[in-house]
């Protein structure tokens, strides 16, 4: 899973309170539904991790949980903290640590993690499912540089196969979320990014990639309900064709 790399520093910006559930209320550039698939490549971005890094980070994060009977805000400073020094100490892919399933996390894929009220706690509880959680959170990036490699269509194909190519991604990768989120909570908003980063990854800009992806989806995936696989069906075939211009050919 690691890959070895220097840390780096990133600078520090505003963002929206809409996104305090999965990201932190002082980087604007820490959303991690708006970060581009250059911002989390594991290929670009490797990660360096062993048990010395494990002990240090586990250290620096208990240190920083707030004490018993603290309130809501409090607890909310403190992921904020925590995703600052992570994407600051590994790169700004490390901001979607609790990107949750559900609710409580907005609709993200991670589990070690549910939200703020229940997963802050004692000090060595707390930060150990931090870091199983930014664990999980690379993982799940390494998983989905693995299936773009392995879906993406390959150099030279004509119109017609890359719309084919297309139209499987899109399926199988909208149907992948699917059963990692078990459809909870705002799980289309990580459907749509990872439909955006695997376009992205297959070499169509990221302005093109979320423009084809919000048509292509069109509000049509809801929270608590599994997609029917005929709706699946038209969301790749419509992603395809508006990409190429050309209907996949069935037979492929």
């Amino acid at each position: 899973m690691t890959k070895p790399r220097a840390f780096g520093v990133i600078a520090q910006f505003s963002c929206p309170a809409r996104f305090w559930r999965n990201t932190t209320a002082i980087n604007y550039d820490l959303a991690p539904a708006w970060l581009p698939w250059s911002a989390v490549d594991p290929n670009s971005i490797a990660f360096a991790w062993d048990e010395a890094e494990a002990s240090e980070i586990t250290t620096v994060i208990a240190s920083m949980v707030p004490s018993d009977g603290a309130g809501w805000e409090e607890k909310h400073r403190f992921t904020t903290e925590v995703t600052a020094l992570l994407a600051a100490r590994y790169g700004r892919w490390a901001c979607g640590w609790h990107w949750a399933v559900g609710e409580g996390g907005g609709g993200g894929v991670v589990t070690s993690w549910c939200c703020t009220s229940h997963s802050v706690g004692g000090p060595a509880a707390t930060a150990a499912n931090v870091v199983a959680s930014l664990l999980e959170w690379r993982d799940w990036l390494e998983e989905l540089d693995e299936r773009f490699e392995e879906l993406a269509p390959p150099a030279g194909a004509d119109a017609e196969e890359r719309s084919w190519h297309l139209e499987r991604a899109a399926t199988r990768l909208v149907s992948v979320v699917v059963d990692r989120t078990a459809a909870e909570c705002g799980w289309y908003g990580l459907c749509g990014t990872v439909l955006t980063w695997f376009l992205s990854f297959a070499g169509i800009g990221p302005e093109g990639a979320k423009t084809a992806v919000d048509t292509a989806i069109g509000g049509r995936f809801k929270s608590w309900t599994v997609p029917s696989r005929t709706l699946i069906d038209a969301v790749g075939e419509e992603l395809a064709i508006d990409l190429t211009v050309e209907q996949p050919y069935r037979e492929h």
